[in-house]
């Protein structure tokens, strides 16, 4: 049941809707990089930036792909092939085609997204699906897409020079869900970049280690 104020503050759940706008406002961002930026290194990942929404893809097709099964599975993955395309770089189910220039990429990112965002929608509340960090329920996995989809747009906006500062109560949201331990004194944007090892906090040095709590909660 919703948390009241005598057992903790209510937590505004997860919303399909979140995830969509999380996709929508990353790929609008993206479009605006210029095309020769896409060879840059994203941020402090050892990919470049077609590599980072090749690997953002593939986690959002990814997340849909463990919900999709009549009875998801429940022990590991489904059984699609990941591969990387050259030595360190992401091993992945989804690869653009690059004749399809910047384009095409971001059109098979906003593909992914909705994958997933239809299948959050579609899926009775109390399915679980297998994650590393896990078993997780819908709500969890469209929290887990929008985790992916900041931080790693935070990553590609560093390497193509763009700005990017998603909205404070979506980034609250995942971080009430996804990292309930954070601290609850600072921002919510800074704070998600520091619960996932991108950022420090004052008196939070910057995390070496990381991961979520996917567990369903009330």
């Amino acid at each position: 049941m919703p948390r009241t104020p005598e057992n903790g503050p209510t937590r505004h759940p997860v919303t399909p809707d979140d995830l969509d706008l999380a996709v929508r406002l990353a790929v609008t961002l993206l479009r605006e990089a210029p095309p020769a930026a896409w060879e840059a290194r994203a941020g402090s990942l050892e990919w470049d930036c077609w590599e980072t929404v090749e690997h953002l893809a593939d986690d959002l097709f990814a997340y849909a792909a463990q919900l999709g099964p009549s009875t998801p599975p429940s022990d590991g993955e489904v059984p699609f092939v990941w591969e990387s395309r050259r030595a360190g770089g992401p091993a992945n189910a989804v690869h653009a085609d690059r004749a399809a220039g910047p384009a095409g990429l971001l059109q098979v990112l906003e593909a992914c997204g909705a994958m997933l965002v239809a299948m959050v929608r579609t899926k009775p509340p109390g399915t679980r699906a297998h994650h590393v960090f896990g078993a997780s329920d819908p709500e969890g996995f469209a929290a887990m897409g929008i985790v992916e989809t900041l931080v790693h747009t935070h990553d590609l906006a560093d390497g193509l020079g763009l700005t990017w500062t998603p909205p404070a109560d979506l980034c609250a949201r995942v971080l009430a869900r996804l990292f309930p331990g954070a601290p609850d004194s600072t921002a919510p944007w800074p704070t998600l970049l520091w619960a996932t090892g991108r950022a420090e906090l004052p008196g939070h040095p910057r995390r070496v280690t990381w991961r979520w709590d996917g567990t369903p909660r009330p």
